[in-house]
């Protein structure tokens, strides 16, 4: 009898890939999504995230003092309102807490996997590297974003309950209403997660650059630090503008009545500025960095 035909191997794409692969269709959003949201590190984060106002809120009822509730600076004005309470903590919070979140998730992204000795499995899927590490970044930057919009979130749900809705009172005396007071309060939050894309790139060209996730993150970290000091040294004069972290605090210019969009404008410029060179560099070194671990 004659042999019956077996099947027949459909030809590869022209690119030389597989017929069916799709490389839009490898490493999906939603599933590094749920992947980085499993992460312990990601639910601490978070979780201390939500936690924070109830320690500041403690911090205020064991240390509560007869002082001027509708004046001074924004410690003396946190307890004023549930408003005045959410700049405190964006105030506390601005220069190092949020920097470290920042650098945590995504410092942390792709040296985690190299460190895992998985960035190799995900690459061999194949994962082309420049979605990989888009997606991932993305990813991050919306963990970023979380962890940004639910500190406010909570303190503010903590501070109307405790101290009452009331107004927003800024430190010059001025008052604004509930409605005015959380606009202003939303827009210091954009300005905060736009500023602080610099703090992202250079965190994600350093996971891309070492197999140690803890180096990526602290080395973003002391990089906002030493800013920081340089900032604080009045004898560099103008060139202190030119330091990443120079207009951090420019949101506090929302809590006037008349808005000076100055040092807010550029403080966002300088951030993309540096967050697209740190980025383009990153893509790069991700491109023809040696995968053997």
């Amino acid at each position: 009898m004659p042999e019956l035909p077996g099947p027949v191997a459909e030809p590869p794409n022209p690119d030389g890939s597989a017929t069916g692969y799709r490389a839009r269709h490898t490493l999906r959003l939603r599933v590094e999504l749920a992947r980085q949201l499993r992460r312990r590190r990601t639910q601490l984060t978070l979780g201390f995230l939500a936690l924070l106002p109830f320690l500041l809120l403690l911090a205020f009822e064991l240390g509560s003092d007869e002082r001027n509730r509708r004046s001074g600076g924004l410690v003396d004005l946190a307890t004023a309102s549930g408003t005045n309470f959410v700049s405190f903590a964006l105030f506390a919070s601005a220069n190092f807490l949020l920097v470290v979140v920042v650098a945590l998730f995504f410092g942390d992204t792709v040296a985690s996997e190299a460190s895992w000795s998985s960035l190799k499995y995900l690459l061999a899927v194949p994962v082309p590297r420049h979605r990989l590490l888009r997606q991932k970044a993305v990813v991050s930057g919306l963990l970023s974003l979380l962890g940004l919009v639910l500190l406010p979130l909570v303190a503010l749900g903590v501070g109307v309950a405790w101290y009452g809705l009331g107004e927003l009172v800024t430190p010059a005396g001025e008052a604004m209403s509930l409605g005015a007071g959380v606009g202003r309060l939303a827009l210091a939050v954009g300005y905060l997660a736009l500023h602080l894309t610099w703090v992202a790139g250079l965190a994600l060209l350093l996971s891309v650059s070492t197999d140690a996730p803890l180096g990526a993150v602290g080395g973003a970290v002391l990089a906002s630090i030493l800013s920081q000091i340089l900032d604080s040294i009045t004898a560099l004069g103008d060139l202190r503008q030119y330091l990443p972290t120079h207009y951090t605090l420019a949101w506090a210019d929302l809590l006037t009545t008349d808005v000076d969009w100055g040092d807010m404008t550029r403080g966002v410029f300088s951030a993309l500025a540096y967050a697209a060179v740190f980025g383009l560099l990153a893509f790069r070194r991700f491109a023809t960095k040696d995968i053997t671990s």
